[in-house]
């Protein structure tokens, strides 16, 4: 059974719809249970205090009556971290006050033991930053990933040292005004990271087509697109005569065209594979356009689609939004931001010019936009129409049945 989406003014006015504010998603903060927590330097013993701790010899010394009464007693920490490779500065601030002190990265398990269920930690982010945020996530209340081109008050400080950016974390965590990062899962975080992988790899075959044209041009031979588009293609332009020099040329980066080639479509096999269990892929790749490697790379940048409250906030985090700038009664609209995964929105820009192809929806409004505003900003406005409809789809659990007529299965 499948039923027809109506194409009425609520929907499409729901299609529609703007959002230019950027996304402001909060992680969530974590509550965690009590663990093993290293007695940190305190203040000097009050009197009166040995008579006490004699008085409570007679309760039993169980683990969990020790754990409990350090918990109570220990105020809550602000802890700064300045990450590196091979080595990180924490900024321990308490009560006002701040110390710091060098750790080497081999040390991150011993520093996660001097942490308290109170605590909070704010670290950038950065290569090993999820690393990091797992070895010392059970031991805090919250950990905070600070997004570093946001956070501008320690990339644009004329004072940038280690000890004073851990510091100015560990005081802007205390008053709340760090710029979060975002968080997703670790299967999330690794498809996206695989999707790089590959993109990567076909910018770098392209790169090499390119020299293999630029070779035979120099022999007057201008060779079509499609030359080197297949195994077969290739294999007949080594029958072309060149020189002894240009023959190896040409043989080294045909055998670099292959490997590349074969690396890449492993890559895809594994990509398509690992995403048919992220939730909402079978929702969509049924909007026709959207492809299963398409639909991989687009999962790995969305991950919740619950982090969105409305379809404006998904596209300011694919930075699809216009900048705005306003003074007084001044207000200006400029180009998108292009903040947020290049990859997912050069994806979705490609998904869109197909899915147009398919969709009198998105044809009509690509067409609309194109006779008043060009061809450029039809694509991208054709593009943000489009991650509205994975918006709701994914929201809603909708399969399309008929994408073309909005038929989805009831």
């Amino acid at each position: 059974m499948s039923r027809r989406i109506e194409a009425t003014p609520d929907l499409v006015k729901q299609f529609s719809q703007a959002c230019d504010r950027s996304a402001s998603i909060r992680q969530r903060d974590l509550e965690w249970e009590s663990g093993a927590v290293r007695k940190s330097r305190s203040a000097p013993e009050p009197k009166g205090a040995r008579n006490q701790t004699m008085q409570t010899k007679t309760e039993p010394r169980t683990r969990t009556n020790i754990l409990r009464r350090k918990n109570q007693n220990q105020p809550r920490r602000y802890v700064g971290v300045d990450l590196h490779r091979d080595s990180f500065l924490v900024c321990v601030r308490e009560q006002g006050e701040g110390r710091c002190q060098r750790w080497s990265l081999d040390q991150a398990q011993e520093f996660a033991g001097t942490l308290g269920p109170q605590d909070e930690l704010a670290v950038e982010a950065t290569g090993n930053t999820r690393w990091f945020s797992q070895q010392v996530a059970g031991r805090v209340r919250r950990v905070v990933v600070v997004n570093p081109h946001q956070f501008r008050v320690i990339s644009a400080s004329v004072k940038k040292t280690d000890r004073r950016d851990a510091a100015l974390l560990a005081e802007y965590l205390e008053k709340d005004l760090l710029p979060e990062v975002r968080q997703k899962s670790a299967a999330e975080s690794e498809l996206a990271q695989m999707a790089q992988a590959r993109d990567q790899l076909v910018k770098m075959r392209t790169m090499l087509k390119n020299q293999l044209h630029g070779l035979f041009s120099s022999y007057g031979v201008a060779l079509p697109k499609k030359a080197l588009a297949s195994r077969r293609q290739r294999t007949a332009l080594q029958q072309r005569p060149l020189s002894s020099l240009a023959d190896v040329q040409r043989r080294v980066l045909l055998g670099q065209i292959e490997a590349l080639d074969a690396s890449i479509t492993e890559l895809e096999r594994v990509l398509t594979e690992a995403a048919r269990s992220l939730p909402g892929y079978e929702h969509l790749v049924s909007v026709k356009g959207i492809g299963s490697l398409g639909a991989t790379i687009l999962l790995s940048a969305i991950g919740r689609i619950e982090d969105f409250s409305e379809p404006g906030k998904l596209a300011a985090y694919f930075g699809l939004v216009p900048r705005v700038e306003q003074s007084n009664q001044t207000e200006h609209h400029g180009r998108i931001t292009r903040r947020g995964n290049k990859l997912a929105r050069t994806t979705l820009v490609q998904c869109a010019l197909i899915a147009k192809r398919y969709s009198p929806f998105l044809r009509r409004f690509y067409e609309r936009i194109q006779r008043r505003r060009g061809t450029g900003k039809a694509i991208v406005a054709t593009a943000r129409k489009l991650l509205t409809i994975v918006y709701y789809t994914l929201k809603n659990h909708w399969t399309f049945t008929n994408f073309p007529q909005l038929e989805v299965a009831s």
